[in-house]
């Protein structure tokens, strides 16, 4: 319908924590991670959203090693 042909504003932009189009532009606010808010938004409700964001979804380059310094006591470097 012609109604549709005036859609040409953007609400949501890219966020800086998340990466997605999910920061609300006049709310300062992501819908999706919760930025600026120190806490990422996650809910009990939600199973799949907090499978997608949970530990172990990144790179993990502080909690891949813990394991094998625990192992060791964390004992490192000189014999």
């Amino acid at each position: 319908t012609t109604s549709f042909g005036k859609r040409h504003t953007k609400s949501h932009t890219l966020c800086r924590r998340c990466g997605r189009r999910s920061f609300h532009i006049q709310k300062k606010t992501c819908a999706q991670c919760g930025y600026p808010a120190a806490k990422t938004r996650h809910f009990e409700w939600s199973e799949k959203g907090k499978r997608r964001k949970t530990t172990g979804t990144g790179r993990m380059r502080y909690m891949k090693n813990l394991s094998r310094r625990f192992k060791n006591g964390f004992r490192e470097g000189k014999f």
